[in-house]
């Protein structure tokens, strides 16, 4: 069984002293949280600062995303060996980035491997738009999305899959269970396909869309379903810590 996992992504929030001050609230709460593994993803801007905050806790560290080249004439970026030494996790291919910035499935394949070749851990994100649900091409979209990112990496080792159907991010609008776990089981059939059933079944899957800490549990308790990838409810101590206490109790 993958280890649960929840994480909680900040996007484009937070100074670097609101990012120490969310930590300094919630590192307590979660440091008494047993039996999940806890993430947060803070901007690039206070990657170091909460770096320092989470030296010697159980809270783990990762970034929003990154270049697929280590070093170059690349203003702006941030290279995977620049992060390596701050963080354990990236995440490639949030849908924000897929359908505000036009990455593609290729250049997120790209990322993937960057980041597995400097041992980071990616979390690969997949989901499918509300017009493509409706025509019924989820499956083949998500399938498409797992296949293209995982094009250039020969094993699974150290991979997560977030599953985040795009019309459900921010709207408060999440999928039923039902609907997270029949994706889910597809997701994991794509990848027991590609890599094997056994190096499959250790990949964690995560749900993200409108996750609250109401509604994890009902999540976790899917099959297929090993966390959650969280964005607004990881912006409060209190919101964040009683999500994660849920599906830590829901996951056991």
């Amino acid at each position: 069984m993958a280890t649960p996992i929840i994480a909680g992504n900040w996007k484009m929030n937070t100074t670097i002293n609101e990012a120490k001050k969310l930590v300094a609230g919630m590192k307590p709460g979660l440091e008494a949280i047993e039996g999940v593994q806890k993430v947060v993803c803070p901007p690039f801007t206070a990657l170091a600062a909460v770096r320092e905050q989470l030296q010697g806790s159980s809270i783990a560290l990762g970034a929003q995303n990154m270049h697929f080249e280590g070093s170059g004439a690349y203003t702006g970026e941030v290279s995977p060996t620049m992060l390596v030494d701050l963080c354990q996790f990236v995440i490639t291919g949030h849908s924000e980035r897929r359908h505000k910035l036009g990455e593609s499935d290729v250049v997120v394949g790209k990322k993937v491997a960057a980041a597995r070749d400097v041992g980071l851990r990616p979390i690969l994100c997949v989901g499918e738009t509300l017009k493509e649900r409706d025509d019924g091409d989820a499956d083949g979209v998500v399938e498409r999305q797992v296949s293209l990112g995982l094009a250039e990496v020969s094993a699974l080792d150290g991979l997560l899959v977030a599953y985040e159907p795009v019309w459900a991010i921010g709207t408060g609008a999440a999928a039923t269970p039902k609907d997270a776990q029949a994706m889910m089981g597809h997701i994991r059939e794509t990848l027991a396909a590609l890599y094997g059933s056994s190096a499959a079944s250790e990949v964690p899957l995560l749900y993200g869309g409108s996750v609250t800490a109401d509604n994890v549990a009902s999540f976790a308790f899917q099959e297929d379903i090993d966390g959650a990838l969280v964005g607004g409810a990881s912006l409060s101590p209190e919101t964040f810590v009683r999500l994660v206490r849920n599906a830590a109790e829901a996951l056991v």
